[in-house]
């Protein structure tokens, strides 16, 4: 087998032999004209104990009917579920179907059949175990622009033995023009997106879409593992949120139009529900939130040049924003349906007995403040609008205003109401993030009391601090940032990779993967960082 995807799981290759490897063959020409008509392989998601959804695309030149089948063998031997499904031209010619009556905590295979006989490739997926559950293992993933380099992340994941779900955040794709992020000169060779212009209609994001899929190893990924996931703001549009975006203009028409189109897409060519948010029991181990945080209810983000436009005494403007409006508590970002519904969760959770509460949310929940040392990490020869926005920031941490307003710092009373909702339901709560493009670990704490801990995975190739602050090592900056924020607990702000968390009854160990490049297609790791936090202490152990 190929060395780029290694073994398949130890435990399959002894129940499904060479057949099995065969089945699951890599990517090439031959497979290509086994799975005519089929062109993004296939995938799967929304696993329950009892169910999987199935993805796959059937281009033809007209509404084709496919039989799904799920088989506990790579020859389909014996059929344990499946059913017809239509791939519709209206629809990007995608077919989904949720396969029912399967038995809980059980890996399965699964394929689909065209009308002529021709099958697609066969893909791997999972059901959620039920009952008591002594392990169970996710990866991580998010922000994955692809001119940036290539999906080493995903190619590494895809070739372990010992992930049950995969979990991606949010960024799965840009919408940038090509040229624009990244710059011409900063794009890989090789790494091209489709459409060449920023996505604002349905067909542009379809096609993109259908460029990040044709990755092969974000295909492997798709078709080895089922997959939870939720778009974050880069599915639209750069800060999106519920009336806007900073990368939306008049001029490219309604904005309620072109969310209707990105999450249109999105429902189509990825193994989700129609539903913006939705959570997994997994045993009595975890229960998994999937909350929704862009375009459903939150308010503008804040902007730090907006409340110093035009004043005279910025740091007296600072305080009475930090005083005031900045903590307003009718400021939302979730919206109070969905608060409701994740605090009453977490309380059924623990009710239940349920060990850990995980939700798998977009944008970093820690606090981050601007250390006064990185005034000078831009260089002397910063542009005019750097050197602005270092000042701003600057003043703005004196004023206790936080780095980022477009992540929960930017919603604090949102964030309080969440974590104080944890610590009443007495929940061991966990939260997985991405979005920032550098790797987190964050205490959290509401009222001077644990909260719980915060996973914050790097990206896929999107760049972090490294990229803007040359010159300036990784000691350097999270030295600093440890320094002004003291929730912070460990940060890596130079590496791209991906996080594999382990959860047992007792323990929480998350693992930062970092790769060692993304520049050339290779699954060699720089280097792994682990951290763990025990059951009812509710922040990390000692680094």
């Amino acid at each position: 087998m190929h060395a780029l995807w290694g073994e398949i799981d130890r435990r399959l290759l002894i129940k499904i032999g060479t057949a099995g490897l065969a089945a699951l063959a890599l990517p090439g020409a031959a497979r290509a004209m086994m799975a005519q008509g089929f062109t993004h392989g296939v995938a799967s998601g929304e696993p329950g104990a009892n169910s999987v959804l199935l993805w796959t695309r059937y281009a033809a030149a007209s509404d084709s009917a496919l039989t799904a089948e799920i088989s506990e063998s790579p020859d389909f031997a014996k059929i344990a579920g499946g059913g017809t499904v239509t791939a519709k031209g209206d629809g990007d010619h995608i077919a989904k179907i949720t396969v029912d009556g399967l038995e809980p905590g059980r890996w399965y295979f699964y394929r689909f059949v065209a009308p002529d006989g021709t099958k697609s490739l066969t893909g791997r997926t999972r059901t959620l175990p039920q009952g008591a559950t002594s392990a169970f293992n996710l990866a991580l993933f998010s922000c994955s622009n692809l001119p940036f380099g290539w999906f080493n992340a995903y190619g590494h994941a895809a070739a372990r033995q010992d992930i049950d779900l995969v979990i991606h955040v949010g960024d799965y794709l840009y919408e940038y023009p090509a040229g624009d992020y990244p710059a011409a000169e900063q794009k890989v060779p090789g790494r091209e997106v489709q459409p060449a212009g920023e996505l604002v209609a349905l067909a542009d994001y379809r096609l993109r879409y259908a460029a990040y899929r044709a990755d092969p190893d974000l295909q492997r990924l798709h078709q080895l593992f089922p997959m939870i996931a939720q778009w974050d703001d880069h599915e639209f549009a750069n800060d999106a949120w519920k009336g806007g975006a900073e990368n939306h203009n008049a001029g490219e028409g309604s904005w309620t139009d072109r969310i209707a189109a990105a999450e249109r897409a999105h429902t189509e060519w990825m193994p989700v529900s129609d539903t913006r948010w939705r959570h997994y029991q997994v045993g009595d181990l975890a229960t998994i939130f999937l909350p929704e945080t862009r375009v459903t209810a939150r308010d503008k983000p804040f902007e730090i040049s907006d409340i110093l436009h035009d004043t005279r005494d910025p740091a007296a403007a600072l305080k009475q924003f930090a005083e005031g409006a900045y903590r307003d508590p009718a400021r939302q970002l979730m919206g109070q349906t969905q608060e409701n519904w994740l605090a009453d969760g977490l309380a059924a959770s623990t009710r239940s007995s349920t060990r850990w509460q995980v939700c798998a949310q977009q944008i970093v929940m820690g606090s981050l403040f601007t250390p006064p040392e990185s005034r000078g990490w831009f260089g002397a020869d910063m542009a005019e609008n750097v050197r602005r926005r270092v000042a701003a920031s600057q003043i703005a941490a004196k004023a206790g205003l936080p780095l980022n307003m477009d992540s929960w710092d930017g919603y604090p009373a949102a964030r309080s109401r969440l974590l104080a909702a944890a610590q009443a339901a007495d929940a061991d709560f966990v939260t997985l993030s991405g979005d920032s493009h550098n790797a987190w670990a964050f205490d959290l704490s509401e009222g001077g009391k644990p909260a719980g801990v915060e996973i914050g995975g790097h990206s896929v190739t999107s760049p972090g601090f490294e990229t803007y602050t040359p010159g300036i090592s990784d000691e350097m900056r999270v030295t600093a940032l440890r320094r002004s924020s003291p929730q912070l607990k460990w940060a890596n702000t130079q590496d791209r990779g991906y996080v594999s968390v382990a959860l047992t009854r007792d323990r929480v160990t998350a693992n930062w993967h970092n790769l060692g490049t993304i520049r050339d297609r290779s699954l060699a790791l720089k280097d792994t960082h682990s951290m763990t936090v025990q059951r009812g202490r509710r922040m990390y152990d000692a680094a």
